[in-house]
């Protein structure tokens, strides 16, 4: 290895070298009883510029190498009414928290008062480094139907606002793509279709009140998908198993 290649990477980055710099001003600074404490407090305040802008740049790197280890999420749920698929927080949460903690990245999330019918999520992302974006999102939670009649006690308004709240910010944040489609509405609007032969099946297995024929349903099922369990969408795959859970005898 060359003198020049050891010197380089030797070196201290530029940002580092500059707060070291400032920061042993102010300890001779400190030390040094004739030295006027106005003077003392603007070099303060300067480190503390410096140290939050190289917080601030480690934040946004971190940020950049999620996305580009990002891949597309698929949908592992169907909204009913709507027959289109969507993301939940759970497979949302699985393919990206191993990605950002990597980075020292960590998310929290909070709720604040907003107008009537809503409710007011905020999610504060935070890298060790020190710095913390603040990201806002009011979600309605008003318990009304697409009639516009009560369909929720105000508790399960809440709870279903912020679960939408912390799904919703998390895709915002990290960018997220949901399939084959940027829009995932969850099926209030551009969300991704699925398949006929899909829908077929989720349909199907929806209206199944016995295990025999679920099982027997099933089986056909995987045949359709040429016997192949991972050909087998996950919207089918999850409707199933939900279909299984609900008739499967109980020991």
């Amino acid at each position: 290895m060359s003198n020049a290649v050891i010197k380089q990477s030797d070196q201290m980055p530029v940002a580092q070298q500059e707060s070291a710099t400032i920061l042993s001003v102010i300890a001779r600074a400190a030390s040094d009883q004739s030295v006027d404490i106005e003077k003392l407090e603007r070099l303060m305040a300067m480190k503390e510029r410096m140290d939050a802008k190289e917080a601030e740049a480690a934040f946004n790197g971190a940020m950049a190498r999620v996305q580009a280890a990002m891949r597309r999420i698929e949908a592992d749920k169907v909204n009913k009414q709507t027959s289109s698929s969507y993301a939940s927080y759970g497979q949302l949460d699985r393919e990206l928290r191993p990605l950002y903690t990597s980075e020292g990245l960590s998310l929290s999330f909070d709720t604040e008062a907003v107008g009537e019918g809503l409710v007011g999520m905020i999610c504060y992302v935070s890298h060790e480094a020190g710095h913390t974006r603040t990201y806002r999102a009011a979600v309605p939670s008003d318990g009304k139907g697409a009639r516009g009649n009560d369909v929720m006690t105000k508790t399960h308004a809440f709870g279903s606002g912020t679960a939408y709240g912390m799904r919703y910010l998390l895709k915002m944040i990290f960018n997220v793509a949901i399939g084959i489609d940027m829009d995932d509405d969850d099926g209030n609007g551009a969300a991704d279709p699925i398949p006929t032969k899909d829908q077929g099946w989720i349909a199907k297995v929806q209206k199944v009140a016995d295990y025999p024929t679920y099982l027997a349903m099933k089986a056909e099922m995987l045949a359709d998908y040429g016997g192949k369990p991972d050909l087998i969408p996950i919207a089918v795959r999850s409707e199933f198993s939900a279909a299984a859970a609900a008739t499967k005898p109980k020991d």
